[in-house]
């Protein structure tokens, strides 16, 4: 029988089997043999004893709330990926979870042939509903259409910089920055149009970007309507009441939420100008 003598506390190959099956990570087995859990070396020691031993560890979550094992039979009792999302107790909808899932089926060696595809692509019904909690991903390139279809090139920079689009306007290339907002106070959309510089914690106060780095504020609404406004209209601030920047409204992609624009949603009519040098009116609805 090996024992291991470590920073103070013994411990032998015996008592591993009972440390493992009663844990369900390596730092629950750490705890059972009275180790500190956040000594990686040691952790380290006791995984290669366990291996040695040949010790069954598939029922470990680590940070999921379900082991190997279970995961194992939702994947055999199931028709498609969604049944064993499931069976795991997780949201068919979370994206991440279905990619996690997956990904630890690869690792197991599951056969998954099995499981076809889901009802979304079975039927002709589609089920798919935008929502809102997507609109921060989906804003630079609903910006980015807005200024193709305007018949005007766009650059995505390739390494993070302050602009988020660089386009080319007739009166030379302008530095976007995409801002959205899902907030309205009792007066509006309110919008934050600042920048937070780096700190540890991310806790920095919002500060207002440099107008000589930024020309163009894309914004987009909770309801979905666009405004461009020049950074020199709004320099200094670091957050806005939309309501009073309608002039700048150039768009709406309300159409994209529902089946009709939201109400209220009006594009003011009969303008001369808007206030973009260079620009030109463009479309007003996606």
């Amino acid at each position: 029988m090996a024992e291991q003598f470590l920073h103070g506390t013994m411990w032998s190959d015996a008592q591993l089997p009972a440390a493992v099956a009663a844990a369900t990570s390596w730092r629950g087995v750490m705890r059972e043999l009275g180790l500190d859990p956040a000594n990686g070396g040691t952790t380290r020691t006791i995984r290669r004893r366990a291996a040695v031993l040949g010790l069954d560890t598939s029922h470990f979550r680590g940070n999921r709330s379900w082991p190997d094992a279970v995961l194992r039979q939702a994947v055999s009792e199931s028709r498609t990926w969604e049944e064993v999302l499931a069976a795991l107790g997780l949201s068919a909808r979370a994206g991440g979870e279905r990619t996690l899932v997956k990904a630890h089926a690869v690792r197991l060696g599951l056969d998954v042939s099995h499981l076809g595809h889901s009802a979304l692509h079975a039927g002709n019904s589609c089920e798919l509903e935008p929502r809102l909690t997507h609109l921060r991903r989906a804003a630079e390139s609903l910006a980015a259409a807005w200024f193709v279809l305007c018949g005007r090139n766009v650059l995505f920079p390739v390494e993070p910089d302050a602009y988020d689009l660089l386009v080319d306007l007739p009166d030379g290339m302008k530095r976007v920055q995409v801002k959205t907002t899902t907030f309205k106070s009792k007066d509006g959309w309110l919008a934050q149009i600042g920048r937070r510089p780096y700190s540890a914690g991310n806790n920095a106060r919002l500060v207002p970007y440099d107008p000589e780095i930024i020309d163009l504020f894309f914004i987009i609404d909770g309801d979905l309507v666009m405004y461009l406004i020049p950074s020199r209209v709004v320099g200094g601030r670091v957050q806005i009441l939309l309501r009073t920047y309608t002039q700048f409204i150039i768009a709406s992609a309300g159409g994209l939420m529902a089946s009709r624009p939201p109400r209220g949603c009006v594009i003011p009519a009969g303008r001369e100008s808007y206030d973009v040098p260079g620009m030109v009116p463009g479309p007003r609805s996606l």
